[in-house]
């Protein structure tokens, strides 16, 4: 990779996973929105990718005998289709509408996130909601890496507990960034040159952001650190929006 590309990716992916050391998600809508400014979608997503894996597997294992399995089969097939299908589309698609639909996503999440959610329903969701949140939880996975607030909505409103669902989505999350590593693979998507190698100068710089934001996340309120957040996630949905707008179809 050029020295100059490293230069712009650097800064991007430490702050991506200071994010990630303080809240536990977010790494890769923050990294990819801005790291398709200078490199392609096909490039971007499966090296983000093996930094997730390496960093939540660093920080997701804990209390793993909580982790409810009977949504994990639920969740898991639609999980795997949506996946095979979002790699399809990777592989395949052109620039701009995937990076439009991004973009779109990003804002949408942090226009849900400031307006603040409303109270938790005392009725759990419906089981058969797995189906289409599984697919589009494995789409928006493979696609842009961003799967997680998909998976959080359906799994928030089908485990009460705090500590089981942590561990579910962790479990979820994780298998999830496994799976689309193998099928990136398969597809091809690592044999591009350059990935591994970027891999390995950025992983440090991801592992130096995961220990900075696990630092800094007691010493930073919770409304200014969720305000921050969703703004850098404006600014990057809206990068990304502007990078699809400007590309060929």
């Amino acid at each position: 990779m050029p020295p100059d590309t490293l230069a712009f990716a650097a800064p991007v992916v430490l702050v991506a996973y200071v994010v990630f050391g303080m809240t536990g998600f977010g790494a890769a809508m923050v990294a990819v929105p801005l790291l398709v400014q200078f490199m392609p979608l096909q490039f971007a997503v499966p090296l983000v990718v093996l930094f997730d894996l390496a960093c939540t597997a660093l920080v997701g294992g804990s209390n793993w005998r909580r982790v409810s399995l009977a949504e994990l089969k639920r969740l898991f097939p639609w999980l795997l289709l949506g996946i095979g299908l979002g790699v399809t589309l990777l592989h395949n698609a052109g620039a701009r509408w995937p990076l439009i639909l991004l973009g779109s996503f990003v804002l949408a999440v942090c226009i849900k996130g400031l307006r603040g959610g409303r109270a938790k329903p005392s009725a759990p969701m419906n089981t058969l909601w797995a189906l289409p949140f599984g697919v589009f939880g494995g789409i928006f996975s493979a696609l842009f890496g961003t799967g997680g607030p998909i998976y959080t909505i359906y799994l928030s409103r089908r485990l009460d507990a705090l500590d089981q669902f942590r561990a579910t989505i962790s479990v979820v999350i994780l298998a999830s960034g496994i799976i689309r590593a193998a099928a990136f693979g398969a597809a091809g998507l690592y044999a591009q040159p350059e990935i591994l190698s970027a891999a390995a100068v950025l992983l440090p710089v991801a592992l130096i952001g995961l220990y900075g934001g696990s630092r800094l996340r007691i010493r930073v309120s919770p409304e200014l650190l969720k305000r921050a957040i969703f703004v850098l996630l404006a600014i990057a949905g809206a990068g990304a929006i502007y990078r699809g707008w400007v590309s060929p179809a």
